[in-house]
């Protein structure tokens, strides 16, 4: 429906008013507001703007709208969520008149227009007018002054100053005075220039008066406080005369007892002198004072740190031995470099401890060692995970100006140990994070370093604590999350998996001893037989630690100490032993089935040998022939370390197809896809590349590879067989998988010293150059010219 002239869409408002010539933005949310301001602008027609008398209603009618309103010109409408917001300038004021009956979309009022306000000199009140002018805009000026008396008057001067029209100037002043809307709808409603003067003097002398009482407050207040001071700084001086006669009859006890536990701890002569002035600082202070908790708490600190204390190692080299093979079997490297430093230190008592870093993947022992090896020293033990530590504040402490303050893990563990040469251990060190807040690993190479950690400030104590005398040892699971300046600073150890046979002996010696101590059964009761043991390992469990392995005894003593109590309760005959047969009802199906498909491989089908965080692990290389126009086909989510590998194979056995044996037709008409399974598995890195090739060179020629044999190996273009990394991990992982011919390069002959001498026994390994020679073992049956069925 078209907008006549005299009838208007209104914008009823909750809580302000629009004068005539200002510009106001207005949030509008209501449906019937949107919808008004939508036709106004639709029919390129002016608004009304209408305060309303309640402003809690959300649909007001005519009678709800005050009879003076404001003909707008809309500026600029910007959508946001939830409505809009409209920018209007206030036209010229309307008597607002009846409502139109069709109201349901918006409303729409009739209207008249009202005449303009204006200063004239032919007006009879126009000296009047004149004055009162003058004296609104002084006390406007004034009103200012009170809320800035440095810039409030260049702030008013800037805001009405600069407007030429009196009647507007007034409509500003009343729109920036903070009034509620009800006298500002008095000051719109105002029906002369007169009344409009007069009604906006007497707002305007309210509001000055108002603000100067508030000015007084204030002032009285300031003056409270600065009397407060006053007499805390009396007291002070009063204190100061107290002490100067000998009269210190003020001092708390536990001021006292602290200055007596300061005098016991030995200090160093630097540290003595800071806590010496804190101490007459902290005299000075009130105990309301808010410093004076925080330099009470760091002088606490100093206190309890242990400056001077320390434990006498137990250098006897026959007693750490004994120690360490009592709580851990095998690691002979890591006890070894454990006795060469309790040697060491009983040639030359002031040699820096070692900093050592065990790596190896989980559950392999790491912290439990570093346990025994506390023991087997004689030093206090304190342990401090830094998994996921982001911020360097952790480590080095937080400064004292800051708000709950603290000192650094570093300090706190070596406080907690109340000696200055514990064993402390760093666990997960590959773990640290790094963001916004800092480098914790920036600040380990201070904490690690045995040139700089001699004199180490942490933030909170600001003070040099030696840090040489602590052992630290360090744990990852890999060097890869470690940074080089830092991996630099510590000596490492890997702690690789263990064999079956270690497995067992570990369980005999200590897990099944531990359970039973755990579950209260006696050791008839959790005897497990050698053909039990030797199944949990291989068919529950495939790790390289032992954590799952302690789990999994862990579930079966449990079920045992069950149906001891069941045998009695029913008094049933002696407790069943445990059998082989007798696991699957004890734990359940066989995790880890035998991997009988993998017997008898077709060809294109080669086991290769892997590195994990969690040790070694065998991987499968599957090779297929197909059309010759998909050239390589490369699938399992591999790396691109990886894919360069596969090109790489097929490009050599190409090139020296007739030195291998395999017809280099075959090659040529056919394209080759190579999958590796555990598709959802990340895969890469160099050691593949003799797999890659001997996986095509038997899809090439329809060889199988010999079944049970396994290989590692980094191939390039010219054929050579490289080494690389994790040989006992790989070496382990196919003897747990059954594998008994193992293929590594040449190069890594002397990596095979690592490995215990039940597996090397139980193992065929053969030492290899080029690839070649791999052909040559892995393919024994192939015939020169060999090639799978092409179709020309």
């Amino acid at each position: 429906m078209p907008v006549t002239p005299s009838v208007l869409p209104v914008l009823p408002l909750k809580n302000t008013v629009v004068y005539p010539e200002l510009v106001i933005p207005l949030a509008v949310g209501r449906p019937k507001s949107l919808a008004a301001v939508k036709a106004a602008v639709d029919a390129g027609q002016p608004l009304l703007t209408i305060a309303q008398r309640d402003g809690t209603l959300e649909d007001p009618d005519r009678h709800e709208l005050h009879d003076v309103g404001t003909l707008v010109s809309v500026k600029r409408v910007e959508r946001r969520e939830g409505g809009a917001q409209v920018i209007v300038q206030g036209v010229q004021r309307v008597k607002v008149l009846e409502a139109e009956p069709d109201t349901d979309e918006y409303l729409k009022i009739s209207y008249e227009l009202l005449p303009k306000l204006a200063v004239v000199d032919t007006d009879p009140d126009a000296a009047r007018i004149d004055a009162l002018v003058r004296e609104n805009l002084a006390l406007g000026r004034r009103i200012a002054q009170i809320f800035d008396a440095e810039n409030g008057p260049q702030m008013f001067q800037q805001l009405i100053g600069t407007i030429a029209d009196p009647v507007i100037q007034m409509y500003r002043m009343a729109s920036l005075a903070n009034l509620d809307v009800e006298r500002e709808q008095e000051v719109l409603s105002a029906p002369t220039t007169l009344a409009l003067m007069e009604k906006l003097h007497e707002i305007l002398l309210h509001e000055t008066t108002v603000n100067e009482v508030r000015r007084e407050i204030a002032e009285q207040a300031k003056h409270d406080i600065d009397k407060q001071q006053r007499e805390h700084l009396l007291r002070q001086q009063k204190r100061a005369i107290e002490q100067a006669l000998g009269e210190d009859a003020s001092a708390s006890e536990e001021v006292a007892e602290l200055k007596e536990q300061l005098t016991k701890a030995n200090l160093p002569e630097t540290v003595q002198k800071e806590v010496d002035r804190e101490l007459k600082r902290l005299g000075r202070m009130s105990e309301n004072a808010a410093d004076y908790q925080v330099a009470r708490s760091y002088l606490e600190l100093i206190a309890e740190l242990p400056w001077n204390d320390r434990t006498d190692d137990t250098l006897d080299l026959n007693h750490a031995k004994t120690v360490l093979d009592e709580d851990h079997y095998g690691l002979e490297d890591v006890k070894d470099r454990i006795l060469e430093s309790l040697a060491v230190m009983q040639l030359n008592a002031g040699a820096k401890a070692p900093i050592i870093c065990l790596v190896g993947p989980p559950g392999v022992g790491k912290t439990s060692l570093g346990q025994s090896i506390a023991r087997a020293m004689g030093r206090k033990f304190e342990r401090l995970s830094l998994g996921g530590l982001h911020d360097e504040a952790e480590l080095r402490g937080h400064r004292r100006t800051y708000i709950g303050a603290m000192p650094g893990r570093v300090l706190q563990a070596i406080r907690r140990a109340g000696v200055s040469n514990p064993l402390l251990m760093l666990d997960e060190i590959d773990k640290l994070g790094r963001d916004f807040r800092g480098d914790p690993a920036a600040a380990l190479m201070e904490i690690l370093d045995p040139a700089q950690n001699k004199e180490f400030r942490d933030n909170y104590l600001n003070l040099p604590f030696d840090l040489s005398k602590v052992f630290f040892i360090t744990t990852a699971n890999t060097l890869e999350g470690i940074p080089r300046p830092l991996l630099d600073r510590m000596e490492v150890m890997e702690l690789t998996g263990y064999s079956d046979m270690e497995k067992r002996e570990i369980a005999r010696r200590y897990l099944i001893p531990r359970q039973q101590v755990e579950t209260g059964l006696k050791r008839e009761q959790l005897d497990i037989p050698e053909d039990a043991l030797n199944t949990i390992i291989r068919r529950y469990t495939r790790e390289a630690g032992v954590r799952e392995l302690e789990r999994t005894i862990g579930r079966l003593a449990r079920k045992r100490a069950r149906q001891v109590l069941e045998s009695k309760i029913t008094a049933e005959e002696p407790l069943a032993p445990i059998t082989d047969a007798s696991l699957k009802e004890l734990l359940g199906a066989m995790r880890y089935q035998s991997d009988k498909s993998r017997e008898s491989q077709p060809a294109g089908v080669a086991a290769g040998l892997a590195w994990t965080e969690a040790g070694g692990d065998v991987l499968y290389i599957e090779a297929v022939l197909t059309h010759k126009d998909e050239k390589v086909t490369l699938t399992g989510q591999l790396g691109s370390v990886m894919q360069e590998s596969a090109k790489a194979a097929r490009s050599y056995i190409w090139s020296a197809a007739e030195a291998l044996g395999i017809s280099r037709k075959c090659i040529e008409k056919r394209g080759v896809h190579i999958h590796v399974p555990a598709g959802a598995v990340p895969k890469d890195g160099p050691s593949a590349g003799i797999t890659m090739a001997t996986a095509l060179a038997s899809a090439y020629s329809g060889r199988p590879i010999e079944s049970g044999i396994a290989m590692t190996g980094e191939l390039t273009l010219s054929g050579l067989v490289l080494p690389v990394g994790g040989i006992k991990e790989k070496v382990l992982a196919a003897h747990r998988a059954g594998l008994r011919h193992i293929v590594l390069p040449k190069d890594n002959e002397a990596d095979l010293e690592k490995l215990p001498d039940s597996v090397r026994k139980d193992l065929k390994i053969t030492l290899v150059e080029r690839l070649e020679e791999v052909i040559k073992v892995a393919i024994p049956s192939l015939v020169p010219g060999d090639c799978a069925a092409v179709d020309d």
